[in-house]
């Protein structure tokens, strides 16, 4: 891989080509020269896509707006600084928004602080011990079914905000609500306003790009905002516009009451779940934003730790939890970042303008922010994924069916652990793949096995079994030569089977897998068993069995004796 001879003097966690890269002091791809001007431009794109989004996704966690730009302005200052990623951009993310509403809803903001704190402990703690990596391990299933999951949910509950009114609660509650929020819209006049304020900022986030000249290189998000605003300043036209304080005002450090709430059993899990997902959405995007770009690798532990010593301080600050975000990572590629530094600076950018212009934030109609992540969630739900895991892998379609279903219908963290758990079922059946087959020759029942032999197969091997006992036959041939893993129950129940049927009298002629045993010195008489491993040649007086090597015949599947091929 490019760059791989530089890996070695780097962090094992790197994990991935690109340390040669990393050989310029100032981490430009391939020890470029630094060009600051362009540092410094691409961090001012990333501030625009940034900031209505960092609003947008605080209001749409029913947190005041102040807090998302705090948790913006952490994530470029304090994650953008670490050498985890070089251009990947961290803040509060939309797919978090849901989660977090739900646990402000539940617990109150004020524990909001006290839970991304502890997030962020955890995460820091993953990093030291090099768990970085394993969140890759996850099924790309999982990962899409729980994106559709948050993206699904997402969209039905901004629908409300672009109509200036409340959303109802639950997923369920929003998609049921809809029906009467259109009719709402149809006899309200300024309701209808906002309506299409929100429709036109998802139309221009899906068209924006198509615009000829450099014109399409402005963040869609930020003419929305511009056209939303000269709308809501038009006479007759009273929309709810975004309600913004002071940013010093809204830190709300966690005191003693807040931390004594850890001993909730609900906090504990708002804890773990956003850890995980948290976790899992950065490096997630980390491993994305790589694909975008040339220059050097993420460094998935110390990226892991950087989340964690932001969302420390997120918490610390009482603000949103932080993750990477591929909207505003892909922004940083695209304006030609090539270092930290346009990252760090657009945290900068959020900070200066939030303290000295926050009155121009108080003109953005809250519609068109929803617009926005209606858009995000639209981009998050990425429906075209659904009928192409249909084509790939039926199974795999499954797992991200069910993961996305179980989230919408209950919570996030129970909709990922089902997901893993169907993903898990999914890898053991596929990995047990048993061929049995099953005939009748002379006075013989036999029955062949290969493959994997584990419980998951357990009942066609017992079927097997039976078959051939009720066979009548006075010899069964049991062949399982062919088998490359036997597990503990299908072990017993053959044995048990053949010890069972050598009581009864019948003769069977057991070969088990595995290295043969050496021949038993003629002095020790041979001991009753129920299994006879193969050998060489049997021992004195050990029952005869032999190894029918000649091939299979044609024909051979449509013998009349013989039990169809169970899988």
């Amino acid at each position: 891989m490019p760059g791989i001879g530089g890996a070695a003097k780097s962090p094992p966690d790197n994990g991935v080509s690109g340390g040669g890269a990393r050989s310029s002091g100032n981490g430009a791809a391939g020890g470029a020269k630094l060009d600051l001007a362009n540092e410094i431009t691409a961090s001012l794109v990333v501030f625009l896509v940034a900031l209505p989004l960092c609003i947008g996704v605080a209001v749409a966690s029913g947190v005041p707006a102040e807090l998302g730009i705090i948790s913006g302005v952490i994530g470029g200052l304090v994650v953008g600084s670490v050498r985890g990623s070089t251009l990947q951009v961290s803040g509060p993310a939309a797919g978090l928004a849901a989660l977090v509403a739900e646990t402000v809803l539940e617990l109150g903001v004020a524990m909001l602080g006290v839970i991304v704190l502890f997030s962020g402990i955890l995460q820091i703690v993953l990093g030291v011990v090099r768990l970085g990596r394993m969140f890759q391990a996850i099924s790309l299933a999982v990962v899409q079914g729980m994106l559709a999951g948050i993206g699904l949910p997402l969209m039905f509950s901004q629908a409300y905000p672009m109509a200036d009114a409340k959303a109802p609660g639950t997923p369920i509650e929003n998609m049921a609500g809809i029906p009467g929020l259109f009719a709402d819209i149809l006899t309200n006049s300024q309701a209808m306003i906002a309506t299409l304020l929100g429709v036109a900022t998802i139309v221009l986030s899906f068209l924006w790009k198509k615009v000829p000249g450099p014109a399409k290189k402005i963040p869609a998000a930020l003419v929305a905002v511009g056209i939303g605003i000269a709308v809501a300043a038009l006479p007759g036209v009273d929309v709810k516009t975004l309600q913004v304080g002071n940013l010093l005002a809204s830190v709300q450090v966690p005191g003693a009451e807040q931390f004594a709430g850890l001993a909730d059993p609900a906090v504990i899990s708002a804890i773990l779940t956003f850890t995980v997902i948290a976790s899992a959405e950065s490096l997630f995007t980390a491993a994305a934003v790589d694909r975008m770009h040339s220059g050097p690798r993420t460094r998935y532990n110390t990226e892991l730790i950087a989340q964690g010593a932001g969302n420390t301080v997120a918490g610390i600050l009482g603000a949103l939890p932080i993750t990477a975000v591929v909207a505003r990572s892909s922004a940083n590629v695209q304006a030609g970042a090539k270092t930290r530094i346009s990252r760090t600076l657009h945290g900068l950018w959020l900070l200066a303008f939030a303290l000295l212009l926050p009155q121009v934030l108080a003109l953005i109609p809250i519609s068109v922010l929803a617009g926005v992540l209606v858009h995000s969630g639209w981009k998050l739900f990425a429906p075209d994924e659904f009928p192409k895991m249909w084509r790939q892998d039926r199974g795999e379609f499954f797992v991200m069916t069910t993961t996305t279903l179980v989230i919408v219908a209950t919570a996030l963290l129970e909709g990922v652990l089902i997901g893993l758990a169907a993903g898990i079922v999914l890898a053991a059946l596929r990995m047990s793949q048993t061929v049995i087959r099953q005939h009748v020759e002379d006075d013989t029942a036999k029955v062949v096995m290969a493959g994997n032999a584990t419980f998951l197969r357990l009942p066609q091997v017992i079927e097997a079994l039976e078959s051939a006992a009720a066979s009548g036959k006075p010899r069964i041939r049991l062949d399982l030569t062919g088998v490359t893993h036997l597990d503990h129950a299908c072990r017993s129940q053959v044995e048990e089977f053949t010890a069972q049927q050598r009581g009864l009298g019948l003769r069977v002629e057991l070969l088990m897998p595995g290295p043969a045993r050496p021949e038993a010195p003629a002095s020790v008489p041979p001991q009753p068993t129920a299994t006879v491993d193969t050998a060489p040649l049997p021992g004195p007086g050990a029952e005869w069995f032999y190894l029918d090597t000649r091939p299979v015949p044609d024909g051979y599947g449509d013998h009349a004796e013989r039990s169809p091929l169970v899988r």
